[in-house]
């Protein structure tokens, strides 16, 4: 074989991590893969297994803004105009696209060449690239059960959210022993971060003395926050981990046996499939409320904890963490409820959607 497929992703990790699983499984089934994205993919990009890159113009506008929407039309064209030039090149089966604005010019580049294409959706709700493109791509995937805003005579098969190579291997591992030690694991995304960085220790160090004696903390903060978080976990005596980035992330994953964070795709997914406990806290701006529609795969199940926004105070979060951590045995059945909806395989049924979907 000697096909190229091409992988159209926004640059941030929540598109381009399911792109990233994707391109593994089609580079092992002996596809050759591009990449297209924008400058920002380039953060999440360094494993990515594509011989091609390609950067394209894309932007994003405010809905109303007349001369926004204009100059994004502008730059849009122009990276549709840089896809078909390179999909002249090398001539790929199938354009795949993962939402986010490089994705756009992507797909409406392999469309007016006539090649097959094909949209993922990572969220619980449609967004707006991939809400735009469903009804003129060859087929539809998404990641959860439910899919919101999505046009009626949209179709969506349900294969997963690829997960990670190194994340899916946790799903036949057990619960960690709960001896000792209790470990959390604190994850925090881009955006609205500031609540987890600085509500987190306070609930923690509040704690009973019984119980934060015992704990050993992984926490993701914010630059501004590192020292501030630091310090506070030191004086109570809490043993504690504070970075604004954590590399290996499947290492710390399958050690937790609490963990907290906002509720992206990704995120839920991966605690699905890790089989972890959570408390999650819906990013509030996020568009169309999806982060709260995402969480409901796992608190539905039984496995998570929910704390809204505006609900999300220092002694919400540590009451929440009291009542979980005092529970060992309900810890390892909400565990295994996250096991119960976790989709494993998600990569390898997009695999086999792709390749039906491709051209011969």
């Amino acid at each position: 074989m000697n096909r190229f497929a091409v992988v159209a992703a926004g640059g941030t990790g929540g598109h381009l991590f399911p792109a990233e699983a994707l391109a593994r499984v089609l580079a092992g089934r002996g596809w050759r893969i591009a990449l297209a994205t924008d400058s920002r993919g380039a953060r999440f990009a360094d494993h990515f297994p594509a011989e091609e890159r390609i950067a394209l113009e894309a932007a994003t506008f405010k809905p109303g803004d007349l001369v926004g929407m204009v100059r994004a039309n502008m730059r849009i064209q122009a990276g549709a105009a840089q896809a078909r030039k390179a999909f002249a090149r090398f001539d790929p089966a199938v354009v795949v696209g993962f939402g986010g604005y490089p994705s756009l010019p992507a797909l409406m580049a392999a469309r007016s060449q006539r090649r097959p294409t094909l949209i993922h959706e990572q969220n619980s709700v449609l967004g707006r690239v991939n809400r735009y493109m469903a009804p003129k791509v060859d087929a539809v995937a998404c990641a959860f059960p439910t899919l919101l805003k999505a046009p009626k005579r949209v179709k969506a098969q349900v294969v997963g959210n690829p997960i990670r190579p190194e994340i899916r291997a946790l799903h036949d591992r057990p619960f960690p022993s709960m001896g000792g030690t209790i470990r959390i694991l604190v994850t925090g995304g881009s955006q609205g971060a500031r609540l987890l960085s600085e509500f987190t220790p306070a609930a923690i160090i509040n704690l009973p003395e019984d119980l934060r004696l015992r704990v050993r903390v992984e926490q993701q903060t914010r630059m501004e926050n590192l020292d501030l978080a630091r310090t506070a976990y030191r004086e109570a005596g809490v043993e504690a981990e504070v970075a604004p980035f954590f590399r290996n992330m499947a290492a710390r994953l399958e050690k937790a046996h609490l963990v907290i964070g906002r509720a992206g795709a990704s995120t839920v997914c991966e605690l699905a499939v890790a089989g972890k406990p959570s408390i999650l806290v819906p990013l509030k701006i996020a568009a169309d409320d999806h982060q709260t529609s995402n969480a409901k795969l796992l608190t539905d199940a039984g496995a998570a904890v929910v704390i809204r926004e505006d609900k999300f105070t220092p002694e919400a979060l540590g009451e929440a963490i009291r009542t979980m951590l005092n529970d060992p045995e309900g810890l390892g059945r909400r565990a295994e409820a996250a096991r119960s909806v976790a989709a494993p395989e998600a990569a390898e049924r997009l695999a086999d959607l792709v390749e039906r979907t491709a051209r011969a």
